[in-house]
């Protein structure tokens, strides 16, 4: 009797402490619930977790072009119907087995972890279930916490885990932890290390490679592929041993896929390194800007905040980020707020673009004109430079440098500086000869690096769709990492004779037709200070002294005729056709204006060239169609601004005065060149060459692409000693013609040599005359009248 009371006194006892027990820790969970531990994360902020994401930039042909992201933001959201089979199998064979068994926690997965770590078993796996894994990630712990502290931290976990599992399914919350997981090398999230590590987006991912990544998830720095490949291949193998183990594969996969080695292609995350890196900076420059206050620029900059201010009114995407707001009423950050893209720009056509460019310079410019430096007195510069002017451009170049920034914070004075510009450092410079990246490790004096850099040839290239003002192509200079500057849209310089056509849209505007007649004779102009200003001809042409006809003129860039026409307008004349053409910036209304004085972006002439094509109707070219948020809604569509320039005639007349230019002129080697010719179809342009052959141009239209490119150096006393290297039919013209080439070759893409140019109905002219009498082949009258 007494034994049994004492029994039963005892199991009063335990099941009162079991019962207890149960109390406090249901107790304790529920404080932890409500946050008396710390804050907890509401429901609002498990629904809509708040972190750092990626916003991509996509081609129109779909590809992802490059992203925008700050440190540890690299990341961008994969659905989980784009991710791989045997990356999840993967990633609950090895982090949590029973992952579709329990609802957050698992004490079977504890207790085994916890049994592995005591008998040494590593392949138990770990105590944590993928839901507090990813409640680890989107919660951080503080690192200095103390011990006590990281044990209500896990317990808070453990709750999180739960709520999450209420918020999200299984599958939403896998995608989760791969979208958020760090796998260093600043690949954030599965779609940066898919691509940073092999190149490929994450559907593309096979088993071995899925399970380096999933293995990487133990520990991403201590299981680093590009650091510890063979640590890295031993925890892959792992992996692969879970998912055979788990049934998942086969012995007999699992024995010839463990045989593989990592299959790395690694490829460092570097905004430089990226596609199109020139449209990249100019994206991310016109949609984070301000609106433009003078006092922000410097007094040198007025063009540049009259640029700017003329965008902010006119362009949706200039500013973007300020202009508009997210329902919270706070501004867009392209940095963290997964916002998606979709360019106008054609990855393609882009990369045939930089091929051009870059095929150009090296394999035919860069070495003419690096030969040549020997026969320069102070090289890179010209030789009618005296010393002083030379000194006078390499200081002002250092003082913006920023060792020079540095060196003068620290007190050093401009004697001693110089001094220190003239002490050999290692360094690196780019090279055309170095096939890594173009760099090369060398060691010069910060002095003899400038010259050096100088010395480098740029060029600069855009293309665009004549009908919807959308740009394909955009490469600003020959090399993003060593030359930033944009001499697409930033960049100014003279036009050169590629002006002309808008003299000649006035003059056939006005009656003038290609078969009027002109002298080709010397032309003179009073100047405002009564001094007499004549054009030249850029040589002697086989028709000096006679009457020629106007698309004889333009066909050979002849300066006479251009004159000539001058004077039967006037230069602001010329001027307000420049402007109705887009042309924006400075443009004085004198005489030289009808050479190619006014310093023009290459942007400004892409689009004005369109306009000849797209029946004399001026479409603002644009980068952008629509932005979407990263739920995918479309929170901006972009459209192009249009106005008309020239009637639909006259523009098809200026298509024909331009086709005699690659068809018989100055452009005829866009025919008959060996290297680069042999181009067919309907093809106008125009070439142009500055003063001292300081810049090259060449603007090329199709009847669906417009594209020009612009080279020279990066001064305009950088320039070749000759015009038959310097002119814009050798140094501009090849460039366009590569790029042309490529894009015929391509099957894929919409624009064919066999386009043509259309007339409009009921065009009027008959253009079928002689150069040398102007006569009409047809009705045998010439155009005297026009005069």
């Amino acid at each position: 009797m007494g034994n049994s009371t004492s029994f039963g006194k005892y199991l009063i006892w335990f099941w009162g402490v079991y019962v207890a027990c149960i109390a406090l820790i249901a107790v304790f969970f529920s404080l932890v619930a409500r946050g008396a531990f710390g804050l907890m994360p509401s429901f609002e902020e498990l629904e809509n977790p708040k972190y750092m994401v990626a916003t991509e930039v996509f081609s129109r042909d779909g590809k992802a072009l490059f992203t925008y992201f700050q440190d540890k933001g690299n990341r961008t959201q994969v659905d989980f119907s784009k991710l791989p089979p045997d990356l999840v199998n993967a990633l609950v064979a090895t982090e949590d087995v029973r992952y579709y068994n329990h609802s957050g926690i698992d004490l079977r997965g504890l207790f085994r972890a916890i049994k592995g770590i005591i008998t040494g078993d590593s392949s138990s796996g770990g105590g944590s279930t993928i839901s507090q894994q990813l409640a680890k990630m989107l919660f951080p712990r503080d690192p200095y916490e103390s011990k006590m502290k990281l044990v209500v931290r896990k317990f808070k976990e453990w709750v999180i885990a739960v709520k999450l599992e209420r918020s999200y399914t299984k599958e939403e919350i896998v995608a989760m932890y791969l979208n958020m997981y760090d796998f260093v090398n600043n690949a954030i999230g599965i779609r940066s290390a898919s691509r940073i590590y092999f190149g490929v987006p994450p559907d593309s991912l096979h088993l071995h490679q899925s399970a380096m990544l999933v293995g990487m998830a133990k520990n991403a720095a201590m299981f680093n592929p590009v650091r510890f490949p063979d640590r890295t291949l031993q925890r892959r193998n792992v992996v692969l041993a879970q998912m055979k183990k788990y049934n998942y594969i086969t012995s007999k996969q699992y024995d010839s896929i463990a045989m593989l080695p990592l299959d790395l292609r690694f490829r460092r995350e570097d905004f430089k390194l990226q596609s199109a890196p020139y449209f990249r900076e100019y994206l991310r420059i016109t949609m984070e800007a301000k609106k433009p206050v003078r006092k922000d620029y410097p007094s040198w900059a007025t063009v540049q905040f009259q640029d700017d201010s003329l965008e902010w009114e006119i362009n949706p995407l200039f500013g973007w980020c300020n202009k508009n707001v997210k329902p919270d009423g706070t501004k867009y950050n392209i940095y963290g707020d997964g916002l998606r893209i979709y360019s106008t720009i054609d990855s393609r056509m882009q990369r045939y673009a930089e091929e051009a460019v870059e095929e150009h310079l090296k394999k035919e410019l860069q070495p003419v004109f690096s030969k040549g430096l020997k026969n320069m007195r102070r090289p890179p510069f010209s030789n009618d430079l005296s010393e002083k002017e030379v000194n006078d451009q390499l200081t002002r170049i250092m003082r913006q440098s920023e060792r020079y920034r540095v060196l003068k914070a620290a007190d050093k004075s401009d004697d001693e500086i110089a001094k220190i510009f003239d002490i050999p450092v290692k360094t690196t410079v780019f090279s055309w000869r170095d096939s890594l990246n173009y760099e090369c490790d060398t060691t010069l004096s910060p002095m003899d690096s400038i010259r050096y850099t100088l010395s480098i040839l740029r060029s600069a290239f855009m293309a665009m769709d004549v009908f919807s003002g959308e740009v394909r192509a955009y490469v600003g200079g020959p090399n993003y990492r060593f030359f930033m500057y944009d001499m697409i849209k930033r960049g100014r310089r003279q036009v050169g004779s590629t002006v002309k056509p808008f003299l000649y849209a006035l003059a056939m505007q006005n009656g003038y037709t290609p078969c009027t007649m002109a002298p080709n004779v010397p032309q003179e102009f009073v100047l405002y200070n009564g001094q007499t200003w004549s054009p030249k001809n850029s040589g002697l042409t086989s028709k000096d002294g006679e009457m020629v006809t106007l698309r004889w003129g333009l066909a050979n860039s002849v300066n006479n005729i251009s004159a000539w026409l001058l004077k039967k307008f006037n230069p602001p004349a010329m001027e307000e056709m420049m402007r109705k053409f887009g042309i924006t910036g400075p443009i004085d209304p004198v005489p030289t204006i009808c050479v190619g004085a006014p310093e023009v972006k290459l942007f400004d002439m892409v689009a004005a060239y369109a306009t000849f094509v797209n029946k004399g109707v001026y479409t603002q070219p644009i980068f952008v169609t629509r932005i979407e948020d990263k739920a995918g809604n479309v929170i901006a569509r972009f459209q192009p601004a249009r106005h008309d320039a020239l009637d639909a005639n006259t523009a098809y007349t200026m298509v024909t005065l331009l086709e005699s230019v690659v068809n018989g002129g100055t452009a005829a080697r866009l025919r008959f060149n060996k290297s680069y010719g042999g181009l067919t179809g309907a093809i106008g342009g125009k070439t142009g060459t500055t003063n001292d052959n300081s810049d090259g141009w060449f603007m090329g239209i199709t009847p669906r692409i417009a594209a020009g490119v612009w080279t020279g150096g990066d001064m305009r006393s950088i320039r070749f000693t000759s015009t038959a290297m310097g002119q814009g039919a050798n140094a501009a013209l090849p460039v366009w013609a590569r790029f042309m080439h490529k894009v015929y070759d391509d099957a894929s893409l919409e624009y064919k040599p066999e386009q043509s140019f259309e007339a409009p109905a009921g065009y009027p002219l008959n253009l079928n005359c002689d150069d040398d009498t102007g006569v009409d082949a047809t009705h045998h009258s010439n155009t005297d009248e026009f005069f």
